[in-house]
């Protein structure tokens, strides 16, 4: 009988870590994270990562496992995550992937290709290039000869635009040609899958709930905790949503009240994009609507009656 694994994707606040909880105590199964920012061990309450109770219910892996000096890549993560797969696969222990970063799942079940490493000459001059040109002008020069990427690119997003143009200048090929040329980690019949999309005003309203309970758990002592510490703010962990304008009440910037709206505001556009991404990239991915976690199960039960109880 083949091993069973789950991916769970959702944008924040949309359910998915209490769906894939539940699944992984119906299936026998452990829960392998595929969220960029709930990686980091210094960000607990403003990630939302499974606190020590849900830990005790299933076992978690590849949460809080790097430290917020150290900047992850999807290639690292899809490295630890073959290896849970290969120890997992050893005891034939059911796997449910969870997570709201999408080019997480995009490696797994479509490849990330093994990209020539940059001359560090090469990535001073696109970093300079950066800071000469602005962003506007050298996203226009990259989508030159990358349009994918410099389409796909957020907003503000330096390191990613630098790295784009690092590839093409160093290989010849964009980027994206380079996205598109791996194996896939898991063949398309080893894994099933699920997207969770909520109702919009209510998935956001959750979103501005979720943010005043990780005000109440301490989400600003975190936020200074990790000023303290003088790290690059390029760092991914820097950029997770939250910080930013956590940090300008902890440096007397903003009131606590207008740092809490401004992070509610934030997280609502981060729901929003990550919905965008999974209406771009999982458009064949069954779909959960339910507003609710027992209606998000019930639906859930409906694509693996397997599950449902006797």
């Amino acid at each position: 009988m083949q091993r069973r694994i789950w991916l769970i994707a959702g944008p924040t606040a949309s359910g998915k870590s209490a769906l894939a909880l539940r699944l992984a105590e119906a299936a026998d199964a452990e829960i392998v994270n595929a969220d960029s920012m709930q990686l980091y061990r210094d960000l607990r309450v403003l990630t939302a990562r499974p606190g020590p109770q849900d830990e005790a219910r299933a076992p978690h892996h590849l949460f809080g496992i790097v430290d917020a000096a150290v900047g992850w890549s999807v290639g690292a993560w899809l490295r630890a995550a073959q290896e849970r797969l290969v120890s997992l696969g050893e005891a034939q222990r059911p796997i449910v992937f969870v997570g709201g970063t999408g080019l997480y799942f995009r490696a797994l079940t479509r490849g990330l290709a093994s990209i020539p490493p940059v001359a560090p000459e090469v990535r001073r001059e696109a970093e300079a290039d950066f800071d000469l040109m602005g962003e506007s002008a050298f996203r226009g020069r990259l989508g030159a000869y990358d349009p994918a990427a410099a389409a796909r690119i957020e907003a503000g997003d330096r390191q990613r635009l630098v790295r784009a143009w690092e590839v093409y200048s160093a290989t010849g090929t964009p980027l994206t040609d380079w996205q598109q040329t791996g194996e896939p980690v898991l063949s398309g019949d080893a894994w099933r899958a699920v997207a969770l999309e909520p109702p919009r005003e209510q998935l956001y309203a959750r979103c501005d709930a979720r943010l005043e309970t990780m005000v109440a758990e301490g989400a600003v002592d975190e936020v200074a905790a990790l000023l303290a510490r003088n790290l690059d703010p390029e760092l991914p962990a820097m950029k997770a949503v939250g910080v930013r304008e956590f940090a300008a009440h902890v440096r007397g910037e903003a009131t606590l009240s207008e740092a809490l709206a401004a992070g509610q505001r934030e997280t609502r556009r981060y729901a929003k994009r990550q919905l965008t991404w999974m209406r771009g990239q999982m458009a064949g991915w069954p779909r959960l609507s339910g507003d609710t976690e027992e209606a998000q199960w019930r639906q859930f039960l409906a694509l693996e009656p397997s599950l449902t109880p006797d």
